[in-house]
Order: structure tokens, then sequence, then C-alpha cells
């Protein structure tokens, strides 16, 4: 794996930042939650740098990083919900 830390970083920041702004800010900018998007934007940021901490080799920023991703998401899901 380490070989090809590059294309596993940039798959990181290509699947999560697609899955993230295509599917919850997508739900939120049509039911219309302002701030469901604007958590939904903040997962896609915090998950898009992941990728450079995946190319730097920071194995424990990019733990921190991805459960804040994982948080705001939730928090974007639970703006829809609630």
């Amino acid at each position: 794996m380490e070989e090809n830390i590059e294309k596993y970083g940039v798959a990181v920041i290509v699947v999560f930042g697609a899955l993230i702004i295509g599917g919850l800010m997508a739900a939120t900018i049509s039911f219309g939650h302002r701030n469901g998007f604007l958590f939904s934007l903040g997962a896609a940021t915090a998950a898009w740098i992941t990728g450079f901490t995946m190319v730097l080799n920071l194995p424990r920023v990019y733990g921190v990083i991805v459960a804040i991703s994982i948080l705001l998401a939730l928090c974007a899901t639970l703006s829809l919900v609630i």
C-alpha cells in the first residue's frame, strides 16, 4: 500500500467528497435546510482534507479529520430528519 499512497489519497478525496456533496448537499438544498447544507459543506471539506493527510502520511490527523467529517455528516442528516 505504501507504493500507491497517492492513488489512495486521491480516491479518498473523490469518493468521500462526491458522496457527501452529491447526496447530502442535494438533499438539503431541495428541502431548503440551510443549516444542513452548511454541515454537509463542512463534511465535504473535511473529507477533502483527509486525502491530503493520507498523501502526507499523517495517520493520527487522518483519523481525527475523518471523525470530524462523520460528525458533520451526521449533523447534516439529523437536520433533515428533525
